[in-house]
């Protein structure tokens, strides 16, 4: 809403709460590769991104999603996952040419060991560097999912109502073992190929566009443009003279 004749209206992303443009002005003076960091309520995003007068160009990114097909099977918007979804992106930048990065939390507050951080000591190990200092990193303990283990052992042994792990039943995880799963999953990463790790994701073409691709096009005869016939003008109908009403001289 103005509040007088001098009211300067803010960007759209600033006005939705989305980008703080004076941090990301300061972060873009760095000349430097950004490491994007975001988290939703049940993952994890990590991007390493260019930026350039066209718009933001993303050279490696790594989705929490991404680790169930090393062998992740628990929750992912945890601690481990964070670490082990910036590993995953620091080691796609690594084979990528990229040596040193920025970090770039938004909006996030930054808070010591949370999986902001987490996703930094991720890309840290995955061979990136990155300006940070080592007190805001989550611990070993930590990363690996033991501050878990002793939550559900808490939550397991006391007899209240607490909903706390009520859905780890249905899915049918293992709380107890994740520290064994993130040693494997993390080892799992740090094999994979650099000729994988180079390859990017190629885009899925949208159903109308297969439908599209699938349909054949038949080649029929062009037929000579017939113009259509030029409308004639009507002529005007004739005016109407009334007489004049007055008096005689």
């Amino acid at each position: 809403m103005a509040q007088g004749p001098t009211y300067k209206v803010k960007f759209r992303r600033r006005r939705e709460g989305k980008t703080n443009y004076y941090r990301r002005r300061r972060l873009l003076l760095s000349r430097l590769p950004r490491l994007v960091v975001r988290k939703t309520n049940t993952g994890m995003i990590v991007q390493v991104v260019n930026a350039s007068v066209t718009g933001d160009m993303t050279v490696a990114s790594a989705v929490s999603s991404e680790l169930s097909n090393h062998g992740w099977t628990t929750g992912g918007g945890n601690t481990p996952v964070s670490y082990l979804t910036g590993l995953l992106a620091g080691l796609r930048a690594k084979s990528r040419g990229v040596e040193q990065a920025v970090l770039d939390i938004g909006l996030n507050p930054p808070v010591r060991g949370s999986k902001i951080f987490a996703a930094l000591a991720g890309a840290l190990d995955g061979g990136l560097k990155i300006s940070h200092d080592p007190d805001v990193l989550p611990d070993e303990a930590r990363l690996s999912g033991e501050h878990i283990v002793a939550a559900y052992n808490h939550f397991a042994e006391s007899s209240g109502d607490s909903l706390m792990f009520s859905e780890v039943g249905k899915k049918k995880t293992v709380v107890t073992g994740i520290p064994k799963q993130f040693k494997k999953v993390k080892k799992a990463l740090l094999e994979i190929p650099k000729a994988d790790l180079k390859k990017k994701k190629k885009r899925k073409a949208t159903p109308a566009k297969k439908a599209a691709a699938k349909k054949p096009v038949k080649k029929t005869a062009k037929k000579p443009a017939v113009k259509a016939p030029r409308a004639v003008p009507r002529k005007p109908k004739p005016k109407k003279l009334l007489a004049r009403r007055g008096k005689k001289k």
